[in-house]
C-alpha cells in the first residue's frame, strides 16, 4: 500500500472516530471491522458501553449517494420492511450509524432443508417492496443504463479478463444480442427494483429477513429481483428447484394484483432473459472489481455464471449466436490455457 492511501485511512478512521464520539456524547465504545462489499462502502459494529452494538457504515462522497440510502431506507421501512435504521447520519463525510441486523446473512445460512422456507420469507417481502407505489423520486432503470451495463460483459470480461478481441462478425452478432436482451427486458411491467436482492444482502433476523444494500434501489423489470434471489452470484440451485420457487412467487404476485403476466410460462421467459442481462453484467463487473479495483476473489464465481449464461442461451432460438460467442470464448481460454 502507499504510504499516502496509509495516511488517507488512517485520517479517515479518526475523521469517523471523532465523529462518533461527538454524537455518544463521549462514552466509550468499541470498533470492529465487518466486512467491506463489492462498492466502495466499508462497515463497522460499535459496541457503546452499556448499550446494544450499532452499525457505522462509510460510505465516501465521491463514490456513495448517502441520502439517497437514508431515503430508500426510511421508505422501505414505512411499508413494514426490516431494513437498518438510520439513528444518525453525516451525510458530508459519509458516516451514517445505524441499527444492527446481525450476523447470519442468508448466504450463510441457506441449505437444502430451510430453503423453502427462508425464501418464502424472502418473496413474501419482495411482494410487499413491489406494493410500493410512492416511486416519484426514484430513478428509472432506462434502456440506457441497462446497455452499458451489458456493455461491462464485452469490455470487461472479454477484452479486459480473458484479452480475447472478437471477429468483426463476432462482434457485430454480439451487439445485436446485447441490444435484443434489452429491448426484450425493457418490455416488462415495472415496479420498485431493489437491484441486488440477493441472500447475501439478506439477513436471518426476528423480523425475517432483513434487507441490506437497497441504495440503487430503481424502478425496473418486475422479474429483476426474482431471478437475483433464486440465482445467485455465490449459491446455486437445481433448475426444478429454482422454477419451484419462481411459481411460487408469481402466485403470490397475482394474488398482491402485481403486473405479472397471466401465464406463468410468459413470465419465466421474461425471469430467464432477466437474469440472462443480469449474469453478462455480474460478469463484467467481477472482471472490473479484479482489473481495476484489485478485488480478485469476485471472478473466481464466473464459471457460475456463464453456466447460467449458457442454460438460457440453449432454449431461445434468439440467444443462439450468444452461445456460439460462449463457444468460442471456451475454446479460446482452453487453448491458452486462462484461468480464473
Amino acid at each position: 500500500m502507499k504510504t499516502s492511501d496509509t495516511i488517507f485511512e488512517v485520517s479517515r478512521r479518526g475523521q469517523l472516530e471523532a465523529w462518533l464520539r461527538l454524537i455518544l456524547d463521549d462514552r466509550d465504545f468499541t470498533l470492529t471491522d465487518l466486512a467491506a462489499d463489492a462498492g466502495a462502502r466499508c462497515y463497522f459494529r460499535i459496541k457503546p458501553s452499556g448499550e446494544d452494538s450499532l452499525v457505522v457504515m462509510d460510505a465516501p462522497v465521491a463514490h456513495n449517494d448517502n441520502q439517497q440510502f437514508a431515503f430508500v431506507a426510511n421508505l422501505l421501512a414505512s411499508h413494514g420492511l426490516h431494513v437498518p435504521k438510520v439513528s444518525h447520519a453525516n451525510l458530508k463525510d459519509g458516516f451514517l450509524l445505524l441499527s444492527d441486523l446481525g450476523d447470519e446473512t442468508y448466504l450463510k445460512v441457506l441449505n437444502n432443508e430451510n430453503a423453502d422456507k427462508l425464501f418464502d420469507d424472502a418473496t413474501t417481502a419482495l411482494i410487499k417492496l413491489q406494493s410500493i407505489t410512492e416511486l416519484d423520486l426514484l430513478s428509472r432503470y432506462n434502456a440506457g443504463l441497462m446497455s452499458e451495463e451489458l456493455a461491462l460483459f464485452d469490455n470487461w470480461y472479454i477484452q479486459q479478463h480473458l484479452n480475447i478481441t472478437l471477429e468483426e462478425n463476432a462482434q457485430s452478432s454480439l451487439n445485436n444480442v446485447l441490444k435484443l436482451i434489452t429491448e426484450r427486458c425493457m418490455s416488462q411491467p415495472t415496479v420498485l427494483t431493489h437491484r441486488d436482492y440477493m441472500p447475501r444482502n439478506l439477513m436471518v433476523c426476528e423480523e425475517n429477513p432483513g434487507i441490506l444494500d437497497f441504495q440503487d434501489a430503481r424502478i425496473g423489470p418486475i422479474s429483476y429481483d426474482v431471478i437475483s434471489l433464486f440465482k445467485d452470484a455465490f449459491i446455486s440451485w437445481e433448475e426444478e428447484q429454482v422454477l419451484d420457487w419462481t411459481i411460487r412467487y408469481w402466485e403470490k404476485a397475482r394474488k398482491a394484483s402485481l403486473p405479472v403476466p397471466e401465464d406463468f410460462g410468459s413470465f419465466y421467459e421474461d425471469v430467464e432473459w432477466m437474469g440472462l442481462q443480469r449474469h453478462l453484467k455480474v460478469l463484467g463487473i467481477f472482471s472490473r472489481l479484479k482489473h481495476r479495483d484489485g478485488k480478485n476473489h469476485y471472478i473466481l464465481d464466473a464459471p457460475r455464471f456463464l453456466t447460467y449464461a449458457r442454460n438460457v442461451a440453449m432454449r431461445y432460438n434468439a440467444l443462439k449466436p450468444l452461445l456460439l460467442i460462449l463457444d468460442q470464448i471456451e475454446g479460446k481460454t482452453r487453448q491458452f490455457g486462462h484461468t480464473f
